[in-house]
């Protein structure tokens, strides 16, 4: 169980297909890749959920015919924590093992039986450091028992912020790192990238049904909320790599939500954009994804089916 979090930089293509479980739905997307060409989404569906996940998942292997398929999957909000620390030199069982105890009294669960990856952040004349991922048993374990009863390959568990790193990578330019800023049904993500690996990432909490459910004078306080958590970020962000550019802030832009990159343009120094998948990615076989709230609603999805591994 501690094998599944693995979240190293990928290498090659790996054809996962991403199966992520969300409150009411399950969102499946998969992506194929060709030489010199746009990846192209082939599968981009939703599977209103309606009981327990291992059920669930059945009905969409059946529906969906993916019994064959190596699949991925996203820990959700609080089911995990990401905590900075040192790198560790040797063999990556013991730095895991060594990171494991390190941390113990940081995390809100038992260590013991946790699953724990490292995920080493770019030097960038800094000392070596790394993040931690630790997720409970209580996350990990019925997570993989609903796959394995479901009939599904469960190959990666993954995270929000590598489905945003994934994302993130086809938009940047150059060397100049890029922040990214993605909401959901839990919360925002703020991510910072470079050269696709990321440096850094900020939970916001707020969420896009809070955005979404709000009325005009609600909304333009979330939106203030919003600016303070990214200028902060970005303050930090410039003075812990100092020897790095930003591109500009990337923004996924959510239906319904009119306004938002306005303020934001009004608001920081920094450039912001617009996060248009349809310009990196051939969404043309997946025909749902022209409906902007189904296309917004499968980003995560869509980041994680993006995801390489390093060939063993």
């Amino acid at each position: 169980m501690r094998s599944l979090l693995r979240l190293f930089k990928p290498k090659t293509d790996s054809g996962l297909v991403s199966v992520v479980l969300r409150d009411n739905r399950i969102d499946v997307v998969s992506v194929r890749r060709q030489a010199g060409a746009r990846p192209r989404v082939v599968l981009a569906d939703s599977v209103e959920k309606l009981g327990d996940d291992a059920p669930a998942l059945d009905a969409v292997r059946r529906s969906l015919k993916l019994g064959k398929c190596r699949c991925t999957t996203l820990l959700r909000h609080g089911g995990y924590q990401m905590i900075p620390t040192d790198a560790v030199s040797g063999p990556i069982e013991e730095a895991r093992e060594a990171a494991r105890w390190k941390l113990k009294d940081q995390v809100e669960f038992p260590v013991d039986s946790a699953a724990i990856d490292l995920l080493p952040v770019p030097v960038h004349g800094r000392a070596g450091q790394a993040y931690a991922v630790l997720a409970p048993e209580t996350t990990v374990g019925p997570l993989v028992r609903a796959f394995q009863t479901a009939g599904l390959s469960l190959a990666v568990i993954d995270l929000p912020e590598m489905s945003q790193r994934n994302l993130a990578a086809y938009f940047e330019e150059g060397e100049r790192a890029l922040a990214t800023l993605i909401f959901d049904d839990d919360e925002g993500l703020l991510t910072f990238t470079q050269d696709g690996e990321l440096l850094n990432a900020r939970h916001v909490e707020i969420s896009a049904r809070q955005l979404m459910a709000a009325g005009a004078d609600r909304r333009d306080a979330l939106f203030d909320r919003v600016e303070l958590e990214l200028q902060r970020s970005l303050d930090n962000f410039e003075r812990i790599y100092s020897s790095l550019s930003l591109q500009c802030l990337l923004v996924a832009p959510i239906p319904g939500v009119d306004g938002l990159l306005d303020h934001l343009r009004s608001n920081l120094a920094i450039p912001v954009a617009e996060l248009d998948i349809g310009t990196i990615l051939d969404l043309e076989p997946a025909s749902g994804l022209r409906d902007p709230l189904r296309q917004f609603q499968s980003l995560r999805a869509i980041g994680a089916a993006l995801r390489d591994e390093v060939a063993a």
